[in-house]
């Protein structure tokens, strides 16, 4: 999204090296190839979910690749006096390591930060996609939830390693379980303060002594919440499975290719992102697309690329969330095992 400048010549050497017969790329992939994906979640012991992850990392020089650290964090929202919003929202920020973009200046990359906000805000809370279990006290308190997302370093391809980093983020976010409790005064003694029964033990003894706090039935007149004591640090956020991924078509008519390093991205004249939600393995549902590059695009070919970015969407979803759950196995597991060492 910010690739270095490159000079005419090497820009028409990659992309006569693109589109010849068989296309040929610097690493020796093929135009529909990504390059190899890490992925790890529970990075962040503070954070309620969070997740990092790597595209490109060189497995002999231990380094290189773009790497973005994601995590959410869970904070308590009044809905009647403060900034909350019954049945919770969704703040999504990015930020860009200065390191990961030397050749641009403070105010290019305040830019950069704001233009990758905005794509990862309008698309993770849409409302479509909003989670039904950010509720805290119907009409008084609910959930508000960060997605935070720190880009390391950029060697191409940020955006789609960033939303693979989010949606890993919320996979693994647990929501706290909460517990209704309302308190109810003690009722005064009837007993006159000037009679001497008032003295007696068993007068005295007459007064309630359960607990004040009743957690039955008191949903609707709650008037705060505790967190009971479980081992898997609560439960998931509901429609976790329509957190969309995205992919990103480089276009160089009459051909296209995905998964770009930098002096790729420099050299294709358009780019694409399509991001799309898999709650319905029948039904994708293309929730946001942006169009980036000075050229055009006639209608029936955006039709084309947007067929195509599902077929391969769909194929990094399903890479994606047979990852996720076998991190959830091994992220459970350690769970109770630390609970039941307690």
């Amino acid at each position: 999204m910010a690739a270095p400048l490159v000079s005419k010549a090497e820009r028409a050497y990659i992309q006569a090296s693109l589109q010849a017969t068989p296309p040929l790329r610097a690493d020796g992939r093929g135009l529909l190839d990504f390059r190899t994906v890490l992925l790890e979640t529970g990075v962040a012991p503070l954070a309620n979910g969070s997740a990092r992850l790597n595209i490109g990392k060189m497995p002999h020089e231990g380094g290189g690749g773009t790497e973005v650290l994601a995590a959410t964090k869970l904070e308590v929202e009044d809905v009647e006096t403060g900034d909350g919003v019954d049945g919770g929202r969704v703040v999504c920020s990015v930020s860009c390591s200065p390191s990961a973009y030397p050749h641009l200046s403070s105010n290019a990359l305040d830019e950069l930060q704001y233009d990758l906000t905005v794509i990862l805000q309008q698309t993770i809370g849409h409302p479509s996609l909003h989670p039904q279990n950010l509720t805290i006290i119907p009409r008084k308190k609910s959930w508000l939830l960060n997605l935070d997302a720190v880009i390391l370093t950029d060697a191409g391809n940020v955006v789609d390693a960033l939303f693979m980093a989010a949606r890993a983020a919320l996979w693994d976010t647990k929501v706290p379980r909460t517990r209704a409790v309302e308190y109810h005064a003690p009722e005064e003694s009837q007993v006159p303060r000037d009679s001497a029964a008032a003295m007696d033990v068993d007068q005295r003894e007459a007064i309630p002594a359960a607990s004040g706090f009743d957690t039955r039935e008191m949903i609707r007149t709650a008037a705060d919440f505790e967190l009971p004591d479980y081992w898997d640090e609560g439960e998931v956020l509901h429609g976790r499975e329509r957190w969309p991924v995205c992919v990103t078509l480089n276009l160089l008519p009459p051909t296209h290719f995905l998964d770009a390093t930098p002096p790729e991205e420099a050299s294709a004249p358009l780019r694409i992102h399509l991001m799309f939600s898999f709650a319905s393995p029948t039904s994708p549902k293309l929730q946001s697309m942006r169009l980036l590059g000075p050229g055009e695009l006639e209608l029936t070919h955006i039709k084309s690329y947007i067929a195509d970015g599902e077929k391969y969407a769909r194929e990094l979803f399903n890479a994606l969330e047979a990852k996720l759950r076998e991190e959830d196995v091994r992220r459970n597991v350690k769970a109770r095992d630390r609970f039941a060492s307690r």
